[in-house]
């Protein structure tokens, strides 16, 4: 079973849903092969993914591998979508590149920790649900936005400049560039230019091979081809070397990840971080912020994955996963991962049947690492950044994002470009939190303006009110944002007016202003010798109002639950006070 029932009545998700679930629906050895097969052709999509985005996040190529290995096969076993590729993604550059700038390998070791640690909390308590709440604007808002920096941080690598050293702010990046751009090489330009060439022709040949692997080798040869005259580009052994127990190296070291703890990798000064509560404190935002992407796009994927599959994932499962996955990571120098969303779709489409087509996925990059190392450090920088200009297209969706500035209501297309320029401008963060608050203001103001209220004239009721009853229906949801505007015409009525009927059938809620609101004209109609009576509320309805205070008073309050029974009762109250 995926869940384990408590007799408080709280629901466990139970870790491993996913391949739990692969394996009652009969798992065999042609599922088996299939699952294989799938992890071989994800396993050579991610070894040049993995390095790419790395280094995009400002970290040696190792550790985006060590990610995919390590957080790959856990969250695989632990999470609960039966076909989420983990690893390193794109949509965390602009979160991670910041983290390692102001606190280095180390910080943003950590910072993946805690993380970790709130994605469990959040799949403990079952906000799986809730991630899909976010509206579509504001995650293509920042999704594009993030697809645009990303792009921005390869042109130093593209371009072959010298002397960039970029942080976390865009407008000041964007000077450096400019100030850079006098150095561009163009050898760097030529081998970037025919990785991208690559890239984008190989795929309309329909090959089993991927694009990735093909463009990153074609850049290779042509950077062979330009050390045979004498001309020198950047690569991935003269950009990055390594230290360890005594050996060194440079690119990438042809070791498995081992265990070492996450303080013990350098701050941004280089010499291992110290714990402290300052540390924690300085972290804990981007940790809270990494956790909600990670929960967005994991859980995201995972819809995705069923819409191909017609499968259910568990999202409080899939969160717990990603947390321990992310939880896990760090004590083997990888950085944060998440589910990609090419990479699973690549998984579906490549025949993948369960969790285990993920775990030789895994055992590919580790095998690469082991055994390729050495080849994977004559790739050139200027390649790995063609290839994230393709990531950065994919991920900012040009043709969606410009389909809804085109159809989409006024609203929505401004929540669209306010995260969007947020993003570009400062930072993702900062995006969601403006967007998801602007979102809810609109949708408030449009719910508010469902809400209404209106008199009504007996005879089109079929009931025949006394003149002294006036009749309003109220319709609509009334709570913080509808609740005043509607209640308040109730507070003009006709001095010959001895009892108000309000008619609540389309009333579908009630949040705290609202019974607030009907109780404080409840008061005013009362000091004016007014009852009030209520009419078709549901029993949870009305019993908030009791709660409220708001009780029945012979003469003064009534519930009832239709029209018939308040013109019996008003017609009562009236001969009683006659």
């Amino acid at each position: 079973m995926s869940r384990v029932h408590r007799p408080s009545g709280y629901v466990f998700p139970m870790p491993g849903s996913a391949l739990l679930s692969a394996w009652r629906e009969g798992y065999s050895l042609g599922k088996f092969k299939r699952d294989v097969l799938a992890g071989l052709t994800i396993g050579v999509v991610a070894v040049p993914l993995s390095m790419a985005l790395a280094i995009a996040t400002g970290v040696p190529p190792q550790h985006g591998l060590y990610t995919a290995i390590v957080a790959g096969a856990v969250i695989a076993l632990t999470g609960g979508s039966r076909f989420n590729i983990s690893g390193p993604t794109a949509a965390f550059v602009v979160i991670l590149f910041p983290i390692v700038a102001n606190h280095g390998l180390g910080g943003l070791l950590i910072a993946t920790f805690m993380a970790g640690a709130i994605l469990v909390a959040l799949g403990l308590s079952r906000l799986g649900s809730l991630i899909q709440y976010v509206p579509y604007p504001v995650i293509l808002g920042f999704t594009a936005g993030i697809g645009v920096v990303i792009a921005l941080l390869q042109l130093p690598d593209f371009l072959g400049l010298t002397g960039v050293e970029l942080g976390d702010s865009t407008l000041h990046n964007l000077m450096l560039i400019g100030q850079a751009l006098p150095s561009l090489s163009l050898a760097e330009i030529s081998v970037g230019l025919v990785t991208l060439t690559a890239l984008l022709v190989w795929p309309r040949l329909k090959t089993p091979v991927p694009a990735p692997l093909v463009g990153l080798a074609m850049g290779t040869l042509a950077a062979s081809l330009l050390l045979m005259v004498g001309v020198e580009v950047d690569t991935i052994a003269s950009r990055f070397s390594w230290e360890f127990q005594g050996e060194s190296g440079n690119g990438i070291p042809p070791f498995a990840p081992s265990f070492i703890a996450p303080w013990h990798f350098p701050g941004v000064d280089g010499t291992p971080l110290v714990i402290n509560l300052a540390l924690i404190q300085a972290l804990l935002g981007p940790a809270l912020a990494i956790a909600l992407l990670a929960a967005i796009e994991s859980l995201l994927c995972a819809v995705v994955a069923d819409g191909l599959t017609r499968t259910r994932h568990d999202p409080n499962v899939e969160l717990i996963g990603q947390g321990l996955g992310n939880l896990v990571v760090p004590f083997f120098g990888g950085i944060t991962a998440t589910a990609a969303l090419a990479r699973t779709a690549t998984n579906v489409k490549s025949g993948a049947f369960s969790p285990i087509a993920a775990l030789v996925h895994a055992l590919v990059v580790l095998l690469a690492v082991v055994a390729l190392a050495g080849a994977l450090g004559f790739v050139p920088m200027a390649a790995l950044a063609a290839l994230l200009f393709i990531i950065a297209w994919n991920m900012s969706e040009a043709r969606h994002f410009v389909h809804t500035l085109k159809s989409a209501p006024a609203s929505d297309v401004s929540v669209l470009v306010i995260c969007f320029a947020l993003t570009v401008v400062f930072d993702m963060v900062i995006a969601v939190a403006v967007g998801i608050g602007l979102a809810a203001a609109l949708f408030i103001r449009r719910m508010a303006q469902l809400t209404n209220t209106q008199r009504l004239a007996a005879p089109t009721t079929g009931e025949h009110f006394p003149p002294e009853v006036a009749l309003y229906k109220i319709s609509g949801p009334l709570f913080f944002g509808a609740a005043e505007k509607a209640i308040a015409t109730l507070r003009v009525i006709d001095h010959s007016v001895r009892i108000v009927v309000l008619d609540m059938r389309d009333v579908p809620s009630l949040d705290t202003t609202a019974m607030v609101a009907l109780d404080t004209l409840r008061r005013e109609l009362g000091e004016q010798s007014v009852g009030v009576i209520f009419v078709g509320l549901p029993p949870r309805m009305a019993m908030k109002l009791k709660r409220a205070g708001i009780r029945r008073e012979a003469g003064k309050l009534a519930v009832v639950s239709h029209l018939t029974h308040a013109e019996r009762m008003a017609r009562r109250w009236l001969g009683s006070a006659g």
